[in-house]
C-alpha cells in the first residue's frame, strides 16, 4: 500500500514565532515524508538556518526543526494513501522540482499570506504551495482554490479527515545539520537578500502572462 505523510511543523524558528502572533495559529511550516519513520522530510524551505534567502527544494531532517537546544518539535501529520497512478504522479513531481533549477523559493507569499492570502510568482514556491500541491495529486483530497493560496490552517482543514498523528516528534542526529547551522557574512547575507528579491520582481513585472499549467 502507498502511504505519504504531510507534515505540519511548529518551528522554533523566530519567524515562526512571528507568525503566530498574527495567525494565532500554532503550526507554521510544511513538509512532506514518503515513509512513517518521519526522518526525511522535503519541502520549499531555507536550506541553512541562519540564511533565510539561500531557499527552495530541499531535504529536512528531525534535528533541523528541533535545533539547538530543542529536544523535540511539535508536528500534526496527516497520512494519505494514493493509488498506483497517483503515486507516480507524486514521485514524477518531486523528480521535477529535484530537477528544475528555475523554481525559487516565494518569499513574497510568505509574508502576504496572513493579510493577501499569497502573492503567486511564477515558478517561485513555498512550504504551503508545496503541500497543497502534493495533496492535491494524492487524488484523495480536493482543494477549493490554487495552491498558492492555500493557507497552513485551510490545508489543516482539509487533511483533517487523515489525521495520523499529533504530538511531539523527537530530535534525531542528521549527518547535515553541521552544515545546516552554519553562519553566514553580513555581505553574503545582503546580496542573496537581494539577489532573491531582484528574481521575484523580475518575474512578477516579466512573466505575469504565464500559464497557470507552467507553473511547477
Amino acid at each position: 500500500m502507498n502511504e505519504i505523510f504531510i507534515v505540519l511543523i511548529r518551528a522554533h524558528t523566530g519567524l515562526g514565532s512571528i507568525a503566530r502572533l498574527f495567525t494565532r495559529y500554532p503550526y507554521t511550516h510544511a513538509a512532506l515524508s514518503l515513509d512513517r519513520s518521519l526522518t526525511d522530510f522535503v519541502s520549499y524551505s531555507r536550506r541553512y538556518h541562519c540564511f533565510p534567502f539561500d531557499a527552495g527544494f530541499t531535504h529536512e531532517y528531525r534535528d533541523y526543526y528541533a535545533f539547538g537546544k530543542h529536544k523535540d518539535v511539535k508536528i500534526k501529520v496527516f497520512r494519505l494513501c494514493p493509488d498506483d497512478a497517483h503515486m507516480q504522479e507524486i514521485r514524477r513531481f518531486l523528480a521535477q522540482c529535484e530537477s528544475d533549477r528555475s523554481q525559487i523559493f516565494n518569499l513574497y507569499a510568505m509574508m502576504t499570506m496572513p493579510l493577501l492570502h499569497g502573492l503567486p510568482v511564477w515558478k517561485a514556491h513555498n512550504c504551503m504551495s508545496f503541500a497543497a500541491k502534493i495533496a492535491a495529486l494524492s487524488g484523495i483530497v480536493r482543494l477549493t482554490k490554487p495552491c498558492e493560496r492555500c493557507a497552513l490552517p485551510e490545508l489543516d482543514a482539509m487533511l483533517s479527515p487523515y489525521l495520523y498523528f499529533e504530538g511531539m516528534l523527537p530530535r534525531q542526529s542528521s549527518a547535515g545539520y553541521k552544515r545546516y547551522m552554519r553562519p553566514f557574512s553580513p555581505v553574503k547575507f545582503l546580496t542573496d537578500m537581494l539577489r532573491l528579491n531582484g528574481q521575484l520582481i523580475s518575474r512578477m513585472l516579466l512573466k505575469r502572462n504565464r500559464k497557470r499549467s507552467d507553473n511547477w
